[in-house]
């Protein structure tokens, strides 16, 4: 028997109308089929996400004045920011949260948010049991703590960093961990998470080059949501990275740099979030993706108007950008 997916979905041959019908139709039968419900986050769980993102810039400004985390600062985060996290987290349409924490010039607190959300959107796909997804939540919002001890100047230079400079700001993951490694009532993985996040799977990361298993898996994740939030965020010294562009970069990190499990995980979840969704494309047209290939997500099929575009079909096309 023929593989079914293969069958409605042939790569060599352009799609027309009466095949997209027969797709359509199909699809809802597909019990695999990538198509997912969405619901938008309602204005209550926005407005939450902004008095959380206020509170972790506050309990970081504090840890900064005081050079240490004093134990109410964590029970503030469980109780205020890790509830919102996890709530947001819940929603099937997590790209649209995504969009909501663009970065900007609040990119120290609103990252380590939007990291925290997606983190744990992964942990949850991944079937963490809720104690385990709960440490990665703390961990993930408190991954790039030590950066609190990074002075304003460099976190905040507009302009190409010295190599002074770059490797003070390597110096976050030693400082986080100091910071959290002697806190009573916290899993040792919330430092480690702090300390292994730039680690990566080929031993080419920092601070210690530590390889595959090594790795806790916390800081496995936290890798993953941290670099696609970063690449997806305007800072002060670059843009975000077109979506397509930050997709095709995880892609080919995929053997190397980061745990191909979690990030495939990630990158296909992240794509059946997009069904649905109006994108504008690399040529300034704009349409709404109808199906995405498991097996290239990238190449979506998207409906504009009255007409298919095929995305495998059209080589020099590609998402820009997801506009909602």
């Amino acid at each position: 028997m023929k593989n079914r997916r293969g069958k409605l979905y042939n790569a060599n041959t352009p799609l027309t109308i009466p095949k997209i019908d027969f797709i359509s139709e199909e699809l809802k039968k597909d019990a695999t089929s990538l198509t997912v419900d969405h619901a938008q986050p309602n204005v209550n769980i926005q407005e939450r996400i902004n008095e959380a993102s206020l509170q972790l810039k506050n309990i970081f400004q504090d840890i900064r004045n005081e050079g240490k985390i004093q134990l109410d600062k964590i029970v503030l985060i469980k109780a205020k920011v890790a509830p919102v996290i996890a709530e947001a987290a819940k929603n099937p349409d997590v790209y649209y949260l995504f969009e909501e924490l663009q970065a900007n010039n609040e990119y120290t607190y609103k990252h380590n948010i939007g990291v925290g959300i997606i983190a744990t959107y992964l942990g949850m796909k991944l079937g963490l049991s809720k104690e385990n997804l709960s440490a990665l939540t703390l961990a993930a919002t408190l991954h790039d703590v030590g950066k609190t001890r990074i002075p304003d100047s460099i976190l905040k230079k507009p302009g190409k960093l010295t190599a002074a400079e770059y490797e003070e700001i390597k110096r976050h993951a030693i400082y986080g961990y100091e910071l959290l490694k002697s806190i009573p009532g916290i899993p040792p993985s919330i430092a480690l998470t702090a300390l292994q996040h730039h680690e990566r799977e080929d031993g080419k990361g920092y601070p210690h080059g530590l390889m595959g298993n090594d790795i806790h898996h916390h800081a496995k994740i936290v890798a993953i949501a941290d670099v696609f939030h970063a690449m997806s965020s305007n800072r002060v010294y670059h843009r975000a990275m077109p979506f397509y562009k930050v997709i095709e970069q995880m892609n080919s990190d995929k053997f190397g740099k980061f745990n191909p499990e979690i990030l495939m995980e990630f990158v296909n979840r992240l794509m059946s979030t997009l069904v649905g969704k109006e994108v504008t494309l690399t040529n300034g047209r704009n349409g709404t993706i109808i199906m995405i290939d498991p097996y290239d997500p990238l190449k979506a099929l998207l409906k504009t108007g009255t007409e298919i575009i095929d995305l495998r079909m059209e080589k020099e096309w590609q998402i820009e950008r997801i506009i909602g």
